[in-house]
């Protein structure tokens, strides 16, 4: 893979995402619920202004794309993008309850799995072919799975809702990709907010007072949501899935770096062994392009 600016972008939103347990952590006190609803509210309105503000003509386009529809395509396309916005809302829920209720282990453990999660489901929904080489990662995935539950069967199943959730988005997303990515992200934040709306008084807490929850979720909004977004967006124009995908594991790396030695929670010889058997399994999925062989000779 050659260092562009393309790649920079990439790695950089990467990087960025890894350090979001530092924001978050802060907010340990505030429930997760709390933390959820004013981060969608305050990105609907962040994107709203992006999108009218500067991304006009990526609105007109999609307008006329939207316009050139069947009722029946209308239909599933607004299935498609409920659905995404409730799996990135469930996903990002559970995702701040796991770092701030059981463990930034779990949330880091989550995003290692995640890619090869999707690789699965999309080989069952979206019929795409695996090498030899993948399905002995998956394999390799899996044993760590069962080797972390047995020293945490929370942990372990809480990464796995995570993953899942998220795999489940990016598969919509794959397979329903017509539209200005940015502008699908918006359109799902949007309709959430609106159906989270009627919930807010119920189950919200009391209104935070004072600028620190603000100001943090203000950056969750701004840093860990908008800029890497944009960033990743940027990168996928020059770079092909496959490279963007082993940059995806920064993520969980730093997360776990940051659990071991910033947060300093406890890790065991089970959980090491997991860890590096996800690293193996890494690895050897991505063997192909960290080793820059030819599909010829896989099998």
């Amino acid at each position: 893979m050659r260092f562009n600016k393309y790649y920079l972008a990439a790695l950089t939103a990467f990087v960025v995402w890894g350090f979001f347990s530092l924001v978050l952590k802060p907010l340990h006190d505030f429930p997760s619920l709390d933390i959820l609803f004013y981060r969608i509210f305050y990105a609907v309105v962040l994107l709203l202004a992006i999108n009218l503000g500067f991304r006009r003509e990526a609105l007109r386009k999609d307008l006329a794309l939207w316009q050139s529809f069947t009722r029946d395509q209308k239909r599933r396309t607004i299935g498609m993008t409920v659905a995404g916005g409730v799996l990135l809302t469930a996903n990002w829920f559970i995702f701040i309850y796991a770092i701030n209720h059981v463990s930034l282990k779990s949330a880091s453990f989550a995003y290692l799995i995640c890619p090869i999660v999707t690789t699965v489901l999309a080989y069952f929904i979206l019929k795409e072919t695996l090498s030899k080489w993948q399905w002995l990662a998956i394999g390799i995935s899996a044993l760590s799975c069962a080797i972390l539950s047995y020293g945490s069967m929370k942990d372990l199943l809480y990464s796995l809702v995570i993953a899942l959730t998220f795999a489940l988005y990016l598969i919509i997303q794959r397979k329903y990709n017509q539209f200005d990515r940015l502008v699908v992200l918006s359109a799902q934040i949007i309709i959430v907010a609106l159906l989270m709306l009627p919930f807010f008084p119920a189950y919200s807490g009391p209104v935070p007072v004072g600028y620190f929850f603000y100001t943090m979720i203000g950056i969750i909004a701004v840093v860990f949501t908008i800029i890497p977004l944009f960033l990743n967006l940027y990168a996928l124009k020059g770079m092909d899935s496959a490279a963007v995908g082993i940059l995806m594991y920064i993520n969980p790396m730093i997360n776990f770096l940051l659990a071991v030695f910033w947060f300093k929670e406890d890790i065991d010889l089970v959980q090491i062994i997991s860890y590096g058997l996800i690293l193996v399994s890494v690895i050897i999925f991505n063997e192909r392009i960290l080793f820059k062989r030819n599909a010829r000779h896989e099998n």
